[in-house]
């Protein structure tokens, strides 16, 4: 989907919402108040439609009325934003009335009325990441999209799946399952902490393969460090070789602006509501048109299903109220627009990142060059726990943060999201510079 408030001369709320897809109705807009809602984001974006995002990334102005549109607490500055996100009010108003409209004659209202309305979701969603919409699955989460690809290829006793020491410990899980299981084998590589650029990574993917090896798993966006991966150089050059790639792209969709071309991959799966603040339980799934029929679900399809990307999506009775609401998101994505968002995102990053670099005993586990990170972020005090690090932080002063223990490296995992404050950031960075100087307060 075009980022529409971009070309703001002529923007106004009907036709966005018509471009969204025609039936859907957009049931939650019959609220006044929630049109009010998105009315104010408009005003917002309207107000800066003359600056480039490189502008508007520290207009606090700006980002102060984008602020109210979350209804997030403010006495815990909650920095993992990584795990999961708060929506902006926006689309759990919208949760809500989806929730209450199926509870009135369920069996008719939820599977006649409004499932059917994913499709309008479908569409949108295959917008913003540049697709065709029939190449689109709704699913909970990017577990369940990746353990579908994971589990649904055929692949047998002797091949070689190659992923990183980095990668998500569920997904590596899944393929440890398979080796039990099937006698795959199940090959990591280690790559930079920080890398110095993106080529090391390619090497090290590059120098993982062998004769055997079919299927390459890697992370668009490390979930430990934001190492941001080089996709398109990985997807070449594993093509080159007859070798299928499946990227986790949990926390990318949504944080940086990018599209399928821009990666070039055939597999992709993520999360929603981490970067595009939708209901918890949603995620998206993408497979190649010509991929579809190949990959086997996990949960059994008709027949007549083989290459319908919506066999994917048979999981038995669920709610179609969290899916219906990602439609609210995907609004209120595309009125802030990707771009303006990334920027956004960056810029805090680097805010704090910048304020800590310099001071003594701090490491970052997280490159600086913005082609490499962006809203995520790994740094750690020499000689301190990062439990410890993050316990203070929560217990003492309500900063809520991710320790990471890893076998390569160690720091607490920074999340900032559009709705945190400079005040917030600063605060996180006044306690951190104690640590860093002082060491840990006794208790």
């Amino acid at each position: 989907m075009a980022d529409l408030v971009s070309r703001h001369k002529d923007f106004d709320r009907r036709r966005f919402l018509a471009t969204i897809g025609k039936g859907m109705g957009m049931m939650a807009f019959a609220s006044s108040y929630v049109a009010t809602l998105f009315d104010e984001v408009q005003a917002a974006t309207k107000r800066i439609a003359h600056l480039s995002p490189d502008q508007v990334a520290n207009d606090e102005d700006f980002w102060f009325e984008i602020q109210q549109a979350f209804t997030v607490t403010r006495g815990i500055v909650n920095l993992n934003n990584g795990g999961v996100s708060p929506s902006p009010r926006i689309v759990t108003e919208a949760l809500v009335r989806y929730q209450w409209q199926q509870e009135d004659a369920t069996a008719y209202t939820m599977w006649q009325i409004l499932e059917p309305q994913v499709e309008t979701i479908r569409t949108g969603l295959a917008e913003i990441f540049g697709c065709d919409r029939e190449e689109i699955a709704v699913t909970r989460n990017a577990s369940e999209s990746l353990e579908i690809l994971l589990m649904g290829m055929d692949l047998k006793s002797g091949d070689e799946v190659l992923s990183t020491t980095q990668d998500y410990g569920r997904m590596l899980t899944t393929l440890r399952q398979r080796e039990l299981r099937e006698g795959l084998k199940l090959k990591l590589v280690k790559i930079p902490i920080p890398p110095k650029n993106l080529d090391e990574i390619t090497a090290s993917f590059e120098n993982g393969i062998t004769s055997r090896t079919k299927l390459i798993l890697m992370s668009h966006m490390v979930n430990i460090t934001g190492q941001i991966t080089p996709v398109k150089a990985v997807c070449e050059l594993a093509r080159s070789k007859g070798i299928e790639v499946i990227v986790d792209g949990a926390h990318s969709f949504a944080q940086f602006n990018f599209k399928q071309s821009d990666i070039g991959c055939d597999y992709f799966g993520t999360s929603l509501h981490k970067w595009l603040f939708a209901p918890k339980g949603t995620g998206l799934l993408y497979v190649k048109r010509d991929k579809i029929e190949k990959i086997w679900p996990l949960m059994a399809a008709e027949k007549k299903q083989a290459g319908d990307i919506r066999k994917f999506e048979e999981i038995g009775t669920h709610s179609a109220a969290p899916h219906l609401a990602i439609g609210e998101a995907i609004l209120f994505h595309n009125g802030l627009g990707g771009e303006r968002k990334e920027k956004r995102l960056r810029y805090l990053s680097r805010y704090w990142m910048n304020n800590l670099k310099s001071l003594p005993n701090v490491r970052f586990n997280t490159s600086f060059d913005d082609t490499m990170s962006c809203a995520i972020a790994n740094v750690h005090i020499e000689g301190t726990d990062p439990k410890a690090v993050s316990d203070y932080l929560m217990n003492k002063h309500k900063i809520f943060t991710v320790p990471i223990l890893h076998d390569e490296f160690k720091g607490i995992r920074i999340t900032p999201n559009v709705y945190t404050t400079l005040q917030e950031l600063d605060l996180f960075c006044e306690v951190m510079e104690m640590i860093a100087k002082k060491g840990l307060p006794k208790e």
